[in-house]
């Protein structure tokens, strides 16, 4: 059978400083699982892009026009306008948003995103990683900002919070919850993009377990 290539594409944003750290393996491992079911996901180290901090100017929200900064976030939100779907992937850093997501965030939304909302409608997620503390905090402004920008969340169970106190991989819950996020925002992109997933045919759809929790407990748990 010919290769016809992805069906969906989703830009998932790594808002890490390491690109390479557990922020990156984990979004390696959805791009994989991705992969298995003809979706793209085009990762997007932010760390590695030039993204100039706000400047002093303060007329962003009465200017008619994108902001003037000359850097790279004109391009990466052009990436993120032409995918199907937008995982923001961010670790917890000073129990709160890592900088180069929340620059990023900042840049784009009220430099380029706040005139016509471009991203409505396309399917999002979040997953944050982080060792104990404010993933909560993270994932809830990361989830306003989608929100702001009218895109749809697949509700997935529990949020997809990494915790890194383990050695990598072993945090089974939560690996857990980033699969079935990733699984869920396919279904949802199956729904919305392929003529043949409506509602009425779920078959076609990812099966997923209703009980988050099945296979994490032990029988005494």
């Amino acid at each position: 059978m010919a290769d016809h290539g992805p069906w969906a594409s989703i830009a998932a944003l790594n808002g890490s400083e390491r690109p390479d750290g557990l922020t990156g393996r984990v979004l390696r491992m959805l791009a994989a699982q991705a992969a298995e079911h003809g979706v793209h996901l085009d990762v997007i180290p932010l760390a590695e892009y030039d993204i100039t901090p706000c400047g002093p100017c303060g007329d962003c929200n009465i200017r008619p026009l994108p902001c003037a900064q000359d850097d790279d976030v004109p391009a990466l939100v052009d990436r993120m306008i032409r995918a199907d779907g937008v995982l923001y992937a961010a670790p917890v850093h000073g129990f709160g948003l890592a900088g180069v997501m929340q620059n990023f965030i900042e840049r784009a939304g009220v430099g380029h995103l706040r005139f016509d909302r471009p991203l409505a409608n396309k399917v999002a997620g979040v997953v944050v990683t982080g060792r104990r503390y404010s993933h909560d905090r993270v994932y809830g402004q990361l989830i306003d900002n989608v929100l702001l920008n009218r895109m749809i969340v697949p509700g997935s169970g529990f949020p997809a919070f990494v915790q890194d106190q383990f050695a990598p991989g072993e945090d089974e819950e939560g690996l857990a919850a980033a699969r079935g996020l990733m699984d869920r925002m396919i279904d949802l992109l199956r729904i919305l993009l392929l003529p043949h997933a409506g509602r009425g045919d779920t078959a076609r759809l990812l099966s997923l377990p209703r009980n988050e929790r099945a296979g994490l407990l032990s029988p005494t748990g």
